[in-house]
């Protein structure tokens, strides 16, 4: 759909605190860019704010506002006060016609809540993810089911997806089934070309992310020691990208610091990681969009998680559910290193995340509404009456 010459672009601001945040909205941000229907504001809350703004500009991304919101040690209470406070300032000097918001993240929630306050429509990337136990992943799965009661625009990244929002009663006219823009932009970077894999041997390569607060402490502790099992084998090498919180490498680092085998590296650049994923051989991770970017390349992935929102991945094939236990961790790891007909089976299950597309399919659905005679604010007939 093309947009009058002299119409005003839609001023859509793109809020977002964290790396996974950035790494989904880039597509976005970029197609915004590119053409005459959107005018972005890219604000950055600094959440993962030490890897963030050298990624973004890899990605092509221009910020407009970078907040400075962080605190040593912060509780999430006076973190979502800060953000609220910050978000909303943001808003009333820049009046955007909506505001873009990704996933579950406290950025998300206080983005969504600050808007609402303002009066400003909500674009939720990625929603619709649940596990129905409201504290795991903490505090992510509340964040999106309270994100999901303030958004005029549901962007779900599977037909599942959509299903829990309607099945809340979310109008059906507001939920989208897009595809997940993660897989936009892992495409976009392969196809660049400039990340470097940190893996340095031909062995077995195993790429590890742990960093999810119900992990932290003894769970995290019992997979240090599953991931030392597996480095005694002699034919891997690990590689675990450490995460910056203190919680994480406190018990990783005398867990796992000098093992033969273990590679314990810095958080690497999306592009370098993007090279890593794409080079590695088999997936443990706790992450979220991991489970997303992994099946798009055939990587078969463990989930040391108790739940997923992602049940797509498990059911399709493509990944397991192996909780935390660490002798259940170096079973599945050790099965699939050894077997290659279930080695196979996974890594051709396919990936039900999508294929490449979903920034153009939200920005047609925006530019269509914004374009229309239809109401895009906090009217009746969306999750809140302001009548």
């Amino acid at each position: 759909m093309s947009t009058p010459p002299s119409a005003m672009p839609v001023r859509a601001m793109l809020v977002l605190g964290t790396r996974p945040e950035a790494i989904k909205l880039a597509p976005v941000a970029r197609a915004m860019a590119a053409g005459p229907q959107f005018e972005p504001v890219v604000v950055t809350t600094g959440q993962h704010r030490e890897m963030l703004h050298q990624m973004l500009g890899m990605l092509c991304v221009d910020v407009r506002i970078a907040l400075e919101v962080m605190r040593s040690r912060q509780q999430l209470s006076d973190l979502t006060a800060r953000l609220v406070g910050e978000l909303g300032g943001a808003m009333r000097e820049q009046r955007p016609d909506l505001v873009v918001v990704q996933g579950d993240t406290t950025t998300a929630l206080a983005g969504a809540l600050a808007a609402f306050y303002e009066k400003i429509p909500v674009a939720h990337v990625e929603a619709g993810l649940r596990t129905g136990v409201i504290d795991n992943p903490f505090p992510e799965e509340l964040n999106r089911s309270l994100i999901s009661r303030i958004a005029r625009w549901h962007f779900a990244p599977t037909p599942a997806a959509a299903r829990h929002l309607t099945d809340e009663g979310i109008p059906e006219e507001q939920v989208f089934t897009t595809g997940n823009t993660v897989i936009d932009n892992l495409l976009w970077v392969l196809a660049e070309g400039t990340g470097a894999s940190a893996f340095r041997t031909a062995a077995k390569r195993i790429l590890v992310t742990l960093h999810r607060r119900e992990n932290q402490g003894e769970r995290m502790r019992g997979m240090g020691r599953a991931l030392t099992r597996l480095a005694r084998r002699g034919d891997v090498e690990i590689v675990l990208p450490l995460h910056k919180s203190p919680a994480v490498r406190d018990v990783l680092l005398p867990e796992l610091d000098g093992h033969q085998g273990i590679s314990l590296v810095e958080p690497l650049g999306y592009l370098d990681f993007a090279a890593t994923l794409a080079g590695c051989d088999l997936v443990l991770t706790d992450s979220g969009g991991i489970q997303e970017e992994a099946p798009s390349l055939s990587k078969p992935s463990l989930v040391l998680r108790t739940t997923t929102e992602r049940p797509e991945a498990v059911e399709a094939g493509s990944a397991r559910l192996v909780g935390t236990d660490p002798e259940t961790i170096v079973a599945w790891a050790e099965k699939l290193l050894d077997d290659p007909v279930e080695y196979r089976r996974m890594a051709g299950a396919g990936n039900p995340f999508g294929d490449g597309t979903a920034a153009r399919r939200i920005l047609d659905q925006l530019a269509e509404d914004f374009a229309a005679d239809v109401p895009v604010g906090l009217t009746a007939s969306g999750p809140y009456s302001t009548a």
